[in-house]
């Protein structure tokens, strides 16, 4: 699955990045067609369109679920002068005002662990959305309904889902996480609950959900993280009252002690307002 797209449902394609097991999500409809985030650099956007088009001809309308460089780096690679691009507008004024610093924070997230990939980030040219979704946004994808939602602050201010009602596949961003612990480092740990909680209104017993990295997963499994996230937030909350040091709550974390520092450091400061 790392080289080409896998089909998941009717006219709903699944792309892993290998390197850090990001998904992209290829819609296809009559005449028209709709990429789902864009991956990290030049050179990965240019495999991606590649695989893309070994599945369809057709021009493409391009969704940012977030800001984060795996997502949307690929950006510039893959917009003709026309595409639109959909993201929600703290994704949109990210990427506009503020390129060098997400570069940068690239670079250093990345330097050690994947050195080469650093280097190439930190000279991406990177593309701001065209079009801003802040609540929800219903697009026409050759005949296709799909529904772009904002479920509220969670992994970041800014997440949108992908909602494709007609082949019950939800593309979730990195409000949901398969291949490792949910990221906390941008997060609003205390209203990230809500946030999955709307995302799995729009599920069913047979939804094929698809997270921002690894395998796509059922509504049960998005119902099992939704119960861990509502813990951990429980778990911030009675730490603050009672004053106690967010290593105390990360040591009960159920992601983990590392994970849950992050997780607590930001929830605190949510109920401190300096989040």
């Amino acid at each position: 699955m790392t080289a080409g797209f896998t089909e998941v449902a009717p006219g709903v394609h699944v792309r892993r990045e290998p390197l850090l097991a990001v998904n992209v999500v290829l819609v296809v409809g009559d005449g028209a067609a709709l990429l789902v985030d864009t991956l990290s650099t030049a050179g990965q956007a240019r495999e991606l369109a590649a695989a893309a088009r070994a599945v369809t001809p057709y021009p493409w309308t391009i969704v940012n679920t977030h800001h984060h460089f795996d997502h949307c780096f690929g950006n510039a690679t893959l917009a003709g002068p026309d595409t639109a691009i959909y993201a929600h507008p703290q994704a949109v004024a990210a990427l506009r005002d503020r390129p060098d610093a997400l570069r940068r924070a690239a670079y250093e997230e990345m330097r050690a662990e994947q050195p080469a990939l650093a280097e190439e980030l930190a000279r991406t040219e990177l593309r701001a959305p065209t079009h801003e979704v802040v609540e929800e946004t219903v697009l026409d994808v050759g005949g296709r309904r799909v529904v772009l939602r904002h479920p509220g602050h969670g992994h970041t201010d800014a997440d949108l889902v992908v909602h494709v009602p007609d082949a019950d596949v939800l593309v979730a961003g990195d409000l949901v996480e398969q291949s490792g612990p949910p990221a906390f480092e941008e997060s609003y740990p205390l209203r990230w609950p809500d946030a999955l909680a709307d995302l799995l209104r729009l599920t069913t017993p047979a939804t094929v959900v698809v997270p921002g990295h690894g395998e796509p997963v059922g509504a049960d499994f998005v119902r099992e993280q939704h119960a861990q996230l509502a813990r951990q937030a429980w778990l911030i909350r009675a730490g603050h009252t009672g004053s106690a040091p967010p290593e105390r709550v990360a040591a009960e974390s159920p992601f983990g002690a590392r994970p849950g520092l992050i997780a607590a450091r930001r929830g605190y400061a949510e109920l401190d307002g300096t989040a």
